[in-house]
């Protein structure tokens, strides 16, 4: 059951989304490049790859690109987003272990994934966590479902992120989603079962002409508000006017500021320690 977040909404917001997304969330696309830039880093050969929350698949080109002997599905709640030409079909020829040079998609949930334990090698996920409950969910799914020795390698928003737009309402409702600390995600991976976790953060700063400029990239990227507690009305002409003039006391340049906070994850599946009726197992070295 969800406490904070209105799932229908979210759905809502990126099926409206859907027709012009690959041209609207450049940001994603940005991150997604960092991403990727660090699997130089990673000693892995994928033969499965799983990207959670892929959108129009904008991640999996790359990913296919870096590893061509991967079998790559994108897997989306909303099914909009999806890639219409290989969504049915496609992933039927996934679950059979078909060579298909083309990545599969499929609608479902990233907190319950239609995979077997043990199949995946690579979990992705860029910027998928802001728009779930918490991530334990789907830390436990991925879990599950990867390899051991497999990769868990996610991104997701941390609180810095839109600071100037939720500190320029005065109203008590929520006006962004809420964004978990890179400590507190870091505890969550461990918690989870995983193992070696590394996350890290970075700021960017984007800049625009005016508020309905950043107002109408939210709305085209399905990055508007989506908790329970947010503004259900329109806002009044007082507070409209008093959120431009906080952001017009930030223009910089002739331009104004927009933080996002980027944090940055991956783990590791480990040995398990424990067999399936939760006897432990115990190791010995040989000499």
């Amino acid at each position: 059951m969800t406490d904070f977040l209105d799932l229908e909404r979210v759905r809502h917001n990126f099926r409206r989304a859907a027709p012009g997304y690959a041209r609207a969330d450049f940001l994603a696309r940005e991150i997604d490049g960092r991403m990727q830039e660090r699997l130089d880093y990673v000693r892995l050969t994928p033969e499965w790859i799983v990207d959670l929350g892929c959108g129009p698949g904008l991640s999996l080109p790359g990913l296919q690109q870096r590893y061509p002997a991967a079998r790559c599905l994108g897997l989306d709640q909303e099914t909009a987003m999806l890639p219409g030409a290989a969504r049915p079909q496609g992933w039927r020829r996934w679950l059979r272990g078909g060579r298909e040079r083309e990545p599969a998609y499929v609608a479902g949930d990233a907190c319950c994934l239609p995979l077997r334990s043990r199949s995946a090698d690579l979990v992705w996920s860029n910027l998928l966590l802001p728009w779930l409950e918490e991530p334990r969910p789907l830390f436990r799914e991925a879990l599950r479902s990867l390899k051991v020795g497999g990769l868990l390698m996610f991104s997701t928003l941390g609180p810095d992120t839109l600071k100037e737009l939720r500190a320029g309402f005065r109203d008590g409702y929520a006006h962004t989603q809420r964004f978990a600390d890179m400590h507190d995600l870091g505890d969550m991976l461990v918690e989870t079962g995983f193992a070696d976790p590394v996350v890290d953060m970075e700021v960017i700063t984007l800049t625009y002409p005016d508020l309905p400029a950043l107002l109408a990239d939210l709305r085209a990227a399905g990055a508007t508000c989506a908790m329970r507690d947010r503004r259900r009305g329109l806002a009044g002409r007082g507070l409209l006017q008093g959120l431009e003039h906080h952001f017009e006391s930030l223009r910089r340049d002739g331009r104004l500021p927009v933080t996002f906070e980027i944090i940055y994850g991956h783990a590791w599946r480990p040995e398990p320690r424990q067999i399936e009726d939760g006897r432990s197992i115990i190791r010995f070295a040989g000499r």
